[in-house]
């Protein structure tokens, strides 16, 4: 599965069920009126009904519709924020919860039975439903409240029809599935969706999968090995150091630890030495990849180098492109104790990502290793472990289809969890081919005779399907108030393990890896294990106290980029496949030339967010011009190579003409299409569905056969003769500049990335339909951004794609000031509304693509001031 949460490696497609259907739905939506579109747009003044409510709720919002929500107890205020966020994204969350039970199938018909079946064979709803059990009595008091929340909204915009007055999306639902109706909200919803989450930040399994695929496609150990090098500590330092275990509790270490020989290799992710007990089984996986571009940034400094005197904290997710935008702006306030700001998911409560009125937190992802996959020797219902036949467990599913019967499946587990294979076509393929001999193991062993035909299939072993309490960690993060509070909220904070960072009103600044994270003890999580030996199942999870944290460190600094967050020493080992640390290394750079400039500003900060620098243009450029023809060649191909002499290194979308910009914008497309060419030419060994995705470890491996000129990588199969470094570097060059020239014109000066590196928002369900009138309706874009991959301004793409559109973003940036909260910054890239044509659509594209931000207000003398709409909540609703 491609971890930008498109889900099991497939695109989410809307089929329409009849051609007579089709034929309606163009016609209807070419011809939609304002009346129909502007229908659903909700009411943001006045008066209205919420019956549940103990009290009286006022909701202001700012020009980018912002809700700021103010009530008299927390119940309250999660029934507010139930029925705003409804009123915005209703569609979007009833479409989720549908998705994390397996139920698409009963919104959209027959196509969706297959991805129906893979979520039920996860059973995300069901560990989510074991969850709510649990829980304390005052978290399910404050999911309910945002249950009935939710639902009176849904009674406020006609009950359980579907129709406009909802959404345009049920509008057009109409036309393909008439009979929908919308049933309550239930808070099981709300906890599922979090599966879906920690499922797009599952860490390492693409790699792991990946790994096994190259060496059934018919690559050597050591050639894979290359193709995952050793992560570079001493180049890339690790976020807290080189910290180790002291009885049994985490203590920091030096800043920069020195490389361990099990480490050695090139940059990146880790040394992929597969420890004992590889099961390597034949077959494809399809095309993930295990570099697939979800990161994000965050960083914080002390007082010690601000201007105001205070921590300035800052971050950026990077995720999935969607439409509507991954977060929802949300600010509430009570005077009970409760009151906090900042990013949520709509269909949960609470606030994500943000601060209150005593500290700030920002997330990455940790990228622990908490998945595996075993390959189970299967007969019947049964699966060999320790020299016995076990029964599976075995549970039916029924899945309702819209438009159609329905559809009746199987899952099956082992004590490890659920057979994968059951419901992946690529996986099944995987397993069919059975085990494979490698050196560290033969997997092929003999089993017990079997009590029938004998088969092979992938279980997977996933921390998230263990029922926790990931939801309580968001209320106590809410309302801590220091260090210990904040520490309380992380031990809590099981799936998905992130890095936590923090900054507060007294100065204190630190870093938290939290989650649940397994301790393995035959096997390193590299490779598939061999189920049926229960020395590879997992022991217990790394205990809180043992996980990597800092305080107030030395250097009054903290970065979290995804780089490896503590050094080799310690153990027990979190990952194997740490992210390179390109962009954590330019943060720092930037942190560093503004302290020497003078104290660091929010506008600073702002400007480091926004970084368009391609960090490994100073590795690679020199090689490319050292391969080009000679300089005194004329011509226009020349011309293109001397704009990567001249080049910054700046990856700006355009620039206007003679500027720097604009030549930093046709270097940047030059340099990107010479990578994607580079790539293509020098890794034809590798399967179609496993070429290089350019990103991640890729730098790495790319620099490390730069000071490999004849390494068998360079040599190209398909030309019978023997290729070296420097005749595929200038193979690239001249290709790109090819392809750049005649989609372009012969003249690079007028190239230009914002050209080639585009957005497109699609809408996560009729975005894809292919219906162009349809399409037009939820769809926006291209855009023109800057960025790119591995670059702090992340819009990665993905090189085995036939363009440069971006894949994955900076879903939203924030810039906080801990001595003045109202001085805040934030954005995010879509806007609040999920309805089409609303003013909030898309309304902070435009600043996310300049690289500004908006004003973040926390004080209510500064939200009233700034309101464009007051909306009045009361269990009686509008009087008279």
């Amino acid at each position: 599965m491609n971890s930008a949460a498109r889900w099991p490696r497939r695109t989410l497609k809307i089929g329409i069920w009849t051609l007579a259907t089709l034929l309606v739905v163009a016609l209807v939506a070419s011809l939609l009126g304002v009346w129909t579109v502007r229908r659903a747009f909700p009411s943001h003044d006045g008066e209205l009904a919420l019956p549940a409510l103990d009290s009286p709720v006022t909701v202001y919002r700012d020009q980018h519709g912002v809700p700021q929500i103010y009530a008299e107890t927390v119940e309250d205020l999660f029934r507010a924020q139930g029925f705003t966020h409804a009123q915005d994204r209703f569609w979007e969350m009833d479409f989720r919860r549908h998705l994390t039970s397996g139920r698409l199938s009963e919104l959209f018909g027959p196509d969706q039975v297959e991805m129906d079946t893979y979520l039920r064979t996860m059973g995300w709803r069901r560990v989510a439903e074991a969850e709510w059990e649990l829980l304390s009595a005052e978290t399910q008091r404050y999911l309910t409240a945002y249950a009935e929340g939710v639902d009176a909204w849904v009674a406020e915009t006609g009950g359980p029809a579907a129709t406009g007055r909802k959404s345009l999306h049920y509008r057009v639902l109409g036309l393909q599935n008439s009979g929908y109706e919308v049933a309550p909200w239930d808070p099981i919803d709300s906890l599922a969706w979090l599966k879906a989450m920690a499922w797009e930040l599952r860490g390492n399994l693409d790699a792991e999968v990946e790994r096994a695929a190259l060496l059934a496609a018919g690559l050597r150990r050591d050639q894979i090995d290359e193709l995952f090098p050793g992560y570079q500590y001493q180049e890339q330092p690790p976020i807290v150091g080189d910290g180790d275990l002291v009885d049994g509790e985490f203590v920091p270490g030096d800043d920069e630890p020195a490389e361990s020989g099990a480490a050695a290799g090139r940059g990146g992710e880790a040394d992929s030495q597969g420890g004992a007990g590889s099961a390597a089984p034949a077959g494809g996986f399809g095309p993930a990849g295990s570099d697939a571009g979800v990161g994000s940034n965050s960083w914080v400094v002390s007082g010690a180098h601000t201007e105001s005197g205070a921590p300035i904290l800052v971050n950026d997710p990077h995720l999935g492109v969607t439409m509507p935008g991954t977060w929802y702006q949300v600010g509430l306030h009570c005077d009970c104790g409760y009151r906090v700001s900042g990013f949520s998911f709509t269909g949960v409560p609470g606030v994500v990502i943000g601060h209150n009125d005593r500290i700030a937190w920002g997330f990455t992802n940790l990228n622990p290793d908490v998945t595996d996959l075993y390959l189970e020797r299967l007969a019947d219902d049964r699966y060999e472990l320790d020299g016995q036949w076990q029964e599976l467990s075995v549970r039916t599913e029924t899945i309702r289809v819209a438009g159609g019967d329905d559809v009746t499946v199987e899952v099956r587990q082992t004590h490890r969890g659920p057979l994968l294979s059951d419901a992946d076509d690529e996986l099944a393929r995987l397993a069919d081919a059975g085990p494979v001999q490698d050196e560290v193991i033969d997997t092929a062993g003999a089993a017990p005779s079997a009590p029938g035909g004998e088969e092979f299939g992938f279980s997977l072993a996933w921390t998230a399907l263990t029922p926790g309490t990931t939801i309580e960690a968001l209320f106590v993060l809410n309302q801590a108030t220091g260090w210990e509070d904040f520490r309380e909220a992380a031990a809590r904070f099981e799936v998905p393990s992130q890095n936590l960072v923090y900054a507060d009103v007294d100065g204190a600044i630190g870093y938290q890896a939290p989650g649940r994270v397994p301790v393995r003890a035959a096997h390193d999580g590299q490779w598939p294990a061999p189920g049926w030996s229960s020395e590879f199942d997992w022991g217990d999870d790394v205990p809180f106290e043992a996980l990597p944290h800092t305080y107030n460190p030395p250097e009054a600094l903290i970065v979290a980029a995804n780089q490896a967050v503590v050094g080799p020493q310690y153990q027990p080992a979190l990952t194997e496949d740490w992210g390179v640390g390109y962009r954590s290394n330019r943060i720092y750079d930037l942190l560093d030339e503004a302290i020497a400039a003078g104290p660091i500003t929010v506008a600073d900060m702002e400007r480091m967010v926004f970084d368009n620098y391609q960090q490994f243009a100073p590795t690679l450029v020199p090689a490319l011009l050292a391969a080009a023809p000679a300089p005194d060649r004329d011509g226009p191909e020349q011309a293109a190579v001397e704009l990567l002499r001249e080049w910054d290194h700046q990856q700006p979308a355009d620039g206007d003409p003679g500027s720097t910009e604009a030549h930093s914008a046709a270097a940047a497309a030059y340099y990107n299409a010479v990578w994607r060419h580079l790539l293509q030419l020098t890794f034809d060994e590798l399967p179609e569905d496993r070429q290089p995705t350019g990103r991640g470890r890729w730098l790495d491996v790319v620099a490390a056969l730069l000071d490999e000129p004849d390494s068998p990588w360079w040599n190209r199969l398909d030309t019978g003769t023997t290729e070296t470094r420097d005749d595929i570097l200038a193979q690239a060059l001249t290709d790109a500049y090819q392809d750049l020239a005649a989609e372009f014109g012969e003249d690079p000066a007028q190239w230009r990335w914002g050209d080639l590196h585009t957005l497109h928002l699609r809408d996560a369900t009729f975005g894809s339909s292919g219906i162009g009138p349809v399409e037009s309706l939820f769809n926006r874009g291209p855009f023109p951004v800057a960025g790119g991959s591995d670059i702090v301004n992340a819009t990665s793409w993905d090189a085995r794609t036939d363009g440069y559109e971006v894949t994955v973003l900076p879903s939203m940036r924030m810039v906080i000031d801990m001595s003045d909260l109202d001085s805040a910054r934030w954005i995010q890239a879509t806007g609040n509304s999920g309805h089409p044509y609303h003013a909030n659509y898309v309304d902070q594209l435009e600043p996310w693509q300049r690289g500004e931000m908006l004003p973040w207000r926390w004080e209510r003398a500064t939200i009233e001031a700034e309101a464009v709409a007051e909306l009045r909540l009361s269990s009686a609703g509008p009087a008279g």
